[in-house]
């Protein structure tokens, strides 16, 4: 995930800024901290699933038992769990969780690899026969790295949706996606709407009402159909990016606002991401690797 282009929102027509969030300003570092563990220990919606353990990347095959230690270190915290793949170890995500009583958003992850877009679309499907999946994604931000084009994704998500009826079928990309393709926020059930202002150059102090106002874009998008928050988060280390600087203290507020905030106004969001990653250095640099709320080691980073 790394919009490094920036893009310019435009004004909702939805109010959801009215609450600005937590004055940090009068609270101590030891505060800040406490508060950050109180507001974890209150409990998420859902979180991004990290699968991969320090060493290992994508493509690695990924056993019951690691991801099983992962959902119960989870379990306690949250709601639902969001998976981004269905192949590779990926499919053990939706059925452990599930077995645990969790809720399961579960991604297909879609490229331009259409003989793994086949084993991916086929795998969502039968983990929904299975009952693992609560909601169901297909696909993740191909839109935004022009891996597919917007009748193959249409494809993909109507085939899905005929394959498992009663089962709200989505898409997820950056909110802006949904205001571009209107043919597809038609076709989705649901819109599944990604929401990072660090990724915008955003400074802190904006950050909560700049994610507000992505999430308003998103729900005149709509047209009246339910949005989530697929993802977002803030990093706490790595370099910064315009306006948005990555430190634990700013990895810290940005969670307790955003949590705050969802709960006070009723939004689901997945909050990105549990476990830092450290394949994850690529396209979106040395950054990448700092975006969860546990570190590489599975302890609880603050």
């Amino acid at each position: 995930m790394s919009y490094r282009e920036g893009r310019q929102f435009s004004q909702a027509k939805h109010n959801f800024t009215e609450y600005a969030g937590v004055d940090f300003s009068k609270i101590s570092d030891d505060e800040l901290r406490a508060l950050w563990l109180e507001t974890l220990q209150n409990g998420m919606h859902g979180i991004c699933f990290s699968m991969y353990e320090d060493g290992q990347k994508p493509g690695d095959i990924i056993t019951e038992e690691q991801v099983e230690r992962r959902i119960q270190i989870l379990k306690p915290f949250t709601k639902w769990v969001r998976s981004f793949s269905c192949i590779e170890g990926n499919e053990h995500v939706p059925r452990i969780a599930h077995k645990n009583g969790l809720q399961t958003l579960v991604g297909a992850w879609l490229s331009d690899d259409l003989e793994a877009n086949e084993k991916e679309i086929d795998a969502l499907i039968q983990l929904a026969n299975e009952g693992c999946v609560t909601i169901a994604a297909v696909g993740n931000e191909v839109l935004y790295r022009n891996e597919l084009n917007e009748e193959q994704l249409l494809g993909y998500l109507n085939r899905v949706k005929e394959a498992i009826p009663g089962i709200p079928v989505g898409y997820v990309d950056a909110y802006y996606e949904f205001t571009n393709h209107p043919k597809i926020t038609e076709t989705c059930d649901v819109i599944l709407s990604n929401c990072y202002p660090y990724w915008e150059g955003c400074p802190m102090e904006y950050s909560l009402n700049h994610m507000q106002q992505m999430y308003g874009q998103a729900v005149d998008a709509a047209n009246g159909k339910k949005v989530i928050i697929t993802e977002t988060g803030w990093p706490s280390e790595g370099s910064s990016l315009g306006g948005a600087v990555s430190s634990a203290e700013n990895a810290m507020k940005y969670f307790i606002n955003t949590q705050v905030w969802s709960a006070k106004a009723n939004i689901e969001v997945f909050y990105f991401s549990s476990f830092d990653e450290s394949w994850k250095t690529g396209d979106e640099g040395d950054v990448g690797a700092y975006w969860g709320l546990w570190d590489k080691h599975e302890k609880l980073k603050f």
